[in-house]
């Protein structure tokens, strides 16, 4: 499992510290920036001594596994099918490369490296609870979206990093293709307004710009395969290019975010593959799969889980919404993680165009009907805020504010409120509903009064007023008004946010007991298909037995305060527009060619 590029991290590993980035026109190599973070040397376990009786009861069902790479850490999760608990769980993080402003990547190599520690342990501390490897039935893998790898067919090696799904080179690309004659047909077919997000401009600059990418590309025989983090994994987990039937698919929810497949038929769109000069007979380009399948995504081969069937795959934000349960339209969930992710169920019907006015995605949900030409997928209206999460990381890294997030807490709680401090966080330009890319991070109302706990709350409700703009475009867009939302994520584990967006909603936040759903979501698409839950409809009687959910319940004395504030928000995003034009140098670059520090 995985040997091909293991043995290639094993090399590139023990020069990681030195390693340095090369010039987009030069041979790229693949390697560490020296502006990194660093993955934690250990990983976390979690499980609990059980009795034989319990033990017993959970064999009677069984369990499913589920990988869940995101964009800061991978994990290895086991649940058991009984109560759809985590029984183990291993944690490992990730390396994350910025070898230039705005450009993000991650090591292929070090992906299948960190998420094969993950399984090895998660498997010697399930069998040391009394369980043995026939108990688990299937496999799940949820991921990054977006997130780009390209690599050599016939040795399976990656020709470059992955570029990750928060990148900004490929604004220029993006602008270019929108301003094409066909440019505003691309939109209407895949859902996804232009932006620098989707796959296919990471593509076409890598086939463009780095050289390794264009010889094999020129040289013709699909020698280049493409793929999203869950195409890479489940390749490797199958045994790349050892294998004698290489598996190299992707589910109908990872392909929606690569800008190349017909959101109508789930299919790959060539005349959007012609219009960014893209090649099918040099580019090998996955199979598209439903995300709940009993055959499509193969076994893993090698390693102490060897033969584990692999029968299920969503993109993070999807099984995130399948996770909380969210089966019916008019369900929606917002995950609160790096970025912040609101997905409403629009049900089975492809939500109309006018939702790109209102600055929406349309989605594929999931896909759970494998089998045939014609499937019937599920569908979402989508908002993504690009920094949730990573805003909290800014404060902590790189202004020093806080020494960890539970110190974020504690600031936050030290002040009432935000001091009328605003804080627009676009480090890399706002998602919807604004879509503004030349927006940059500001702050707004400093005075000499201001407190490091009142800029931890304007990044707070930096996520929740954005939150709202975007559900106040789905319930437009929709025609019905949210009356819940389930959260999930890092972030949602601070009371005082959830209780901030609560307020700023003027809705209920229901917040699950266990809150690892974006892995539950894949372990649920993989056991649908396994025969491990007779439906739906299970799930969610296995949900509502839980205990120990969280409500907030909106403080009806602060509506007038919010709705002044949100007013401000808005004032503060307009003013945020137009910090980088096309002729400014690259924004705080302070490096050489090379990306080493002047």
């Amino acid at each position: 499992m995985f040997q091909a590029v293991q043995d290639l991290w094993a090399q590139l590993s023990a020069h990681l510290p030195d390693s340095i980035m090369a010039s987009p026109t030069s041979s790229h190599t693949l390697g560490a920036s020296s502006h990194r973070s660093s993955p934690r040397s250990d990983s976390s376990l979690h499980g609990a001594v059980y009795t034989a009786a319990q033990i017993s009861k959970f064999k009677e069902r069984g369990f499913v596994a589920a990988i869940d790479v995101g964009t800061t850490s991978a994990r290895f999760i086991i649940f058991a099918t009984e109560t759809s608990d985590p029984i183990v769980s291993v944690q490992q993080e990730l390396t994350n490369l910025h070898p230039r402003p705005g450009w993000h990547e991650q090591n292929p190599g070090e992906l299948c490296h960190v998420v094969t520690n993950c399984m090895d342990k998660a498997y010697e501390r399930f069998i040391a609870l009394g369980f043995d490897k026939a108990d688990v039935k299937a496999l799940g893998v949820t991921n990054q979206r977006e997130t780009t790898i390209v690599w050599d067919w016939k040795t399976g090696q990656p020709l470059y990093n992955a570029i990750v799904w928060t990148d900004t080179r490929t604004i220029e690309i993006a602008d270019k293709m929108k301003a094409s004659p066909l440019g505003h047909m691309v939109p209407k077919l895949t859902g996804l307004p232009w932006s620098c997000y989707p796959s296919v401009t990471k593509l076409s600059w890598l086939v463009t710009n780095v050289d390794r990418v264009a010889e094999l590309y020129s040289a013709g025989n699909g020698s280049v395969a493409f793929g999203t983090v869950d195409t890479w994994l489940i390749y490797n987990l199958n045994g790349g290019a050892t294998s004698s039937q290489p598996v190299h698919v992707t589910d109908t929810t990872n392909a929606s975010r690569t800008m190349l497949m017909n959101l109508s038929n789930l299919h790959w769109e060539d005349s959007i593959i012609k219009l960014f000069g893209l090649d099918r007979t040099k580019l090998r380009l996955p199979k598209i799969v439903a995300s709940s399948d009993a055959t499509a995504f193969g076994r893993v081969q090698g390693g102490p889980w060897d033969g584990l069937r692999i029968t299920g795959c969503l993109g993070d934000q999807s099984a995130a919404l399948v996770g909380q349960c969210a089966f019916e339209p008019g369900q929606a969930k917002n995950t609160y993680g790096t970025g912040c992710f609101l997905l409403y169920n629009t049900g089975s019907e492809r939500p109309p165009v006018e939702h790109l006015d209102a600055g929406l995605i349309a989605t594929v949900a999931y896909d759970f009907h494998p089998g045939g030409d014609i499937r019937l997928a599920t569908y979402a209206l989508e908002g993504s805020v690009a920094s949730a999460g990573s805003g909290i990381k800014f404060l902590i890294k790189n202004l020093g504010l806080a020494k960890d997030a539970d110190h974020v807490n504690e600031l936050a709680a030290s002040v009432p409120n935000a001091g009328g401090v605003v804080f627009v966080t676009a480090f890399s330009g706002l998602l919807a509903p604004y879509w503004i890319n030349d927006a940059r991070g500001t702050m707004f109302g400093i005075t000499h009064h201001t407190q490091p706990g009142h800029i931890v709350r304007a990044v707070f409700e930096a996520t929740c007023y954005q939150t709202r703009a975007i559900l106040a475009a789905m319930e437009s867009q929709s025609g019905s008004k949210l009356t819940t939302l389930a959260v999930d994520g890092g972030m949602s584990n601070s009371d005082i946010c959830m209780q901030t967006q609560a307020d700023v909603l003027d809705i209920p936040i229901l917040r699950p007991a266990m809150r690892e759903t974006t892995a539950l979501g894949a372990a649920y698409a993989a056991g649908l298909a396994a025969g491990c839950w007779s439906g739906t409809d299970e799930l969610v009687r296995i949900k509502s037995n839980k205990e120990g959910n969280c409500h907030f319940e909106p403080n009806q004395s602060k509506i007038r305060e919010t709705a002044r504030c949100y007013r401000k928000w808005n004032q503060a995003v307009e003013m945020s527009r137009g910090w980088v034009r096309p002729d400014d140098p690259i924004e705080g670059d302070d490096s050489d060619d090379e990306g080493n520090p002047a």
